[in-house]
């Protein structure tokens, strides 16, 4: 019999791939809105804490157990921004156009081009849970001035993996999966959680 879990999050594609995975270990995963539940608030500087105020606001509204992540693009040339407000680096309202036009044009005087994706999951049991479970994953990559691609979403299309010599956004949805930073951190999530 499976358990009823609540993503913190109402994206399609995080809910398709969390499903898949978290079947595996008797979790059927809906997302927030079918329970009404708005967006939390993301005011932390960590993806750790964002990521467990959502999973906790989340498990609040609902009584059930939640997921939550948190992730984004982090450029070491920029000191690990856009970092937490990948989303919103360009500001209101959320733009992917926006945001890629912005980071292209913040490294454009640096050499280094290198970042990664890092993605955080936090599961609670409930919302006061004092021992959420915890995962993490980093996918490592250069940022590039011209997009390549048509998958994907965000920074993908700018996102270069120079040992494929492919973007995110040039990978199919299953071969990013294998590899993606959300995808490292949910299966760690999964064996914690077995």
């Amino acid at each position: 019999m499976s358990r009823t879990l609540v993503l913190a999050s109402n994206n399609a594609g995080k809910l398709k791939e969390f499903s898949q995975l978290l079947a595996q270990i008797d979790f059927e995963v809906r997302p927030q809105g079918e329970f009404g539940v708005p967006e939390a608030e993301e005011p932390y500087l960590t993806f750790v804490e964002n990521a467990l105020a959502k999973a906790r606001h989340a498990a609040r509204l609902t009584g059930l157990p939640a997921l939550a992540d948190d992730s984004g693009v982090c450029v070491n040339a920029l000191g690990g921004v856009p970092g937490v407000l990948s989303a919103r680096y360009a500001g209101e309202p959320k733009s992917d156009a926006a945001n890629n036009r912005k980071l292209v044009a913040d490294l454009a005087s640096h050499a280094d081009k290198s970042a990664y994706y890092y993605c955080v999951l936090v599961f609670v049991r409930h919302a006061d849970d004092p021992q959420p479970v915890i995962a993490d994953g980093r996918w490592n990559g250069l940022i590039i001035n011209a997009p390549r691609g048509a998958g994907g979403f965000g920074y993908d299309p700018y996102f270069l993996l120079p040992e494929q010599n492919k973007t995110a956004a040039e990978f199919s949805a299953e071969e990013k999966n294998a590899v993606s930073h959300r995808g490292q951190a949910l299966r760690a999530l999964v064996e914690k959680l077995r």
